[in-house]
């Protein structure tokens, strides 16, 4: 192929997902890629690619999509050009001035998450009611729910091997105590501890749909209630108490403390009630 008529086709895309997979990316940023890929090369109609055409994309992108999402699929493009041999033709992403504070409105705190355990506890959801608590009192990422096994339970910890790194996961006292009731119950002697009636592990999908599913009566904002919200609310939690970001890093499994520091960023309320409590208004 020429390289001054580079393409994107649906073979080429499978190329380079294969090239990821083989770097051992995950498997929800294969989806995340594909998903992008595919949207450019929809957008190109088999047409050649080229600079002026990636900047128009780039603009109808950015009229439909916040800037963050712009730049994830930017990123997804850009990688796809490197692998190529095209890096002439990448583009910049945007410039984004990072947040000091979280939107309150998308903050699931504390008493929410509790009405959330608590709907589904009423709803005779023992099941849903586990996955929030442990999502949230470890800290793990929703697709490591399967690392949750009738053996980790016994023992007391979890080694979760993700995005190329392993790392330990301590399960808390209480925590596996409910666990261990729960599998007694379902009569499960090994593997898994949450999954389908199939006998499949849990995936993304089912829980969030099942969460979504407490909203109304839990009186929780439906835009708020995520299994990644439970993590961010851990690790909010956890860095109030703890106050060491190197630590909770490695709990989370983050490479970078930057990315740490947006899982505990605070709302405009909380911060302007700790400004307050600082005493230094006189009169």
């Amino acid at each position: 192929m020429s390289k001054k008529h580079p393409a994107v086709t649906i073979t080429m895309i499978d190329r380079y997902l294969t090239h990821l997979r083989e770097q051992e990316r995950s498997a929800a940023t294969l989806q995340k890629y594909r998903h992008d890929l595919n949207e450019l090369c929809g957008y190109l109609h088999n047409a050649p690619l080229n600079k002026s055409t990636l900047i128009d994309w780039k603009e109808l992108l950015i009229s439909k999509y916040a800037p963050a999402t712009v730049n994830s699929m930017l990123i997804a493009v850009n990688g796809y050009l490197r692998f190529y041999g095209w890096q002439g033709l990448s583009v910049k992403l945007l410039k984004v001035q990072k947040a000091l504070f979280i939107d309150e409105s998308k903050e699931l705190t504390k008493a929410e998450y509790d009405r959330l355990v608590q709907e589904a506890q009423r709803k005779n959801n023992e099941r849903l009611a586990l996955v929030i608590q442990t999502i949230c009192a470890t800290g793990i990422r929703v697709s490591e729910l399967r690392f949750i096994t009738v053996e980790s339970v016994q023992n007391g910890r979890v080694e979760i091997s993700s995005k190329g790194k392993r790392r330990m996961v301590f399960l808390p006292d209480k925590l596996r105590q409910l666990l261990r009731n729960y599998v007694r119950k379902q009569k499960k002697t090994a593997g898994v501890v949450f999954t389908t009636r199939t006998g499949r592990p849990l995936d993304r999908s089912n829980i969030w749909r099942d969460m979504k599913g407490l909203c109304e009566r839990a009186g929780v904002a439906p835009e708020k209630v995520f299994p990644h919200s439970l993590r961010h609310l851990f690790a909010r939690t956890f860095y109030s108490l703890e106050r060491d970001l190197s630590r909770l890093a490695d709990i989370l499994g983050h490479s970078s403390i930057v990315t740490t520091r947006i899982y505990t960023a605070e709302s405009g309320i909380i911060h302007a009630r700790q400004m307050g409590r600082l005493g230094l208004v006189i009169t």
